[in-house]
């Protein structure tokens, strides 16, 4: 396995909604012309923490994940102004936690890491496209998670809406961006999520 991670700063919003729950209008939302038609992904990953949840408690998550196209070994670090950097590897052969991914985690803990929760998504992405390119991404997550410590299940329904390529640089622009996907979030159904990480609730933390 390389050593090298890939690297990408995350900006993401994510919120609550129910089963039924239809899907946002995006119509008024600046800089996007179009909407792609939904892919799905079937996703399952594991999370990985010490007993002690050192690296909850600093902010990071660190899972290996199958299925969709970054599948592999993620650190997603601590949160940092709008964003996250997370850092990604590729899924080798084996399901222990690789040397390289073991090293970059050690700036927060040295501690043993164990499995403490499996998280199965299904997912339905859809890309919101401008004149530049992709705008963001807005995915449809119906979400099992199993917390591996008790063996109790969770079920939920998220959406989140990722900045992509051609979203605005500036801070106002994102803001303009974010207030009219929450609009539009808001009139569809949907609320702030409850939690910021899938994690997290898989745990009931």
């Amino acid at each position: 396995m390389t050593t090298e991670p890939s690297r990408t700063v995350e900006v993401e919003r994510k919120y609550d909604v129910d089963t039924a729950t239809p899907l946002p209008a995006w119509d008024a939302v600046p800089g996007v012309d179009a909407v792609t038609s939904g892919e799905h992904r079937a996703l399952d990953a594991r999370y990985f923490d010490t007993v002690d949840a050192a690296l909850s408690r600093s902010g990071v998550a660190l899972r290996r994940r199958t299925g969709g196209p970054d599948e592999g070994w993620h650190i997603k670090g601590p949160r940092e102004g709008d964003g996250r950097l997370e850092l990604g590897w590729p899924l080798g052969e084996s399901d222990s936690v690789p040397d390289a991914v073991t090293t970059a985690v050690s700036r927060w803990t040295t501690g043993q890491l164990t499995p403490l929760a499996r998280i199965r998504n299904d997912r339905t992405a859809y890309l919101l496209t401008g004149p530049a390119g992709v705008v963001a991404e807005f995915v449809d997550d119906h979400v099992r998670a199993t917390d591996l410590r008790s063996g109790i299940e969770r079920e939920w329904r998220e959406w989140e809406m990722e900045l992509g390529p051609a979203a605005p640089a500036d801070a106002a622009g994102r803001e303009a961006f974010f207030t009219a996907v929450e609009a539009a979030v808001f009139a569809a159904g949907g609320r702030h999520a409850a939690s910021g990480s899938k994690l997290a609730r898989a745990l009931g933390v």
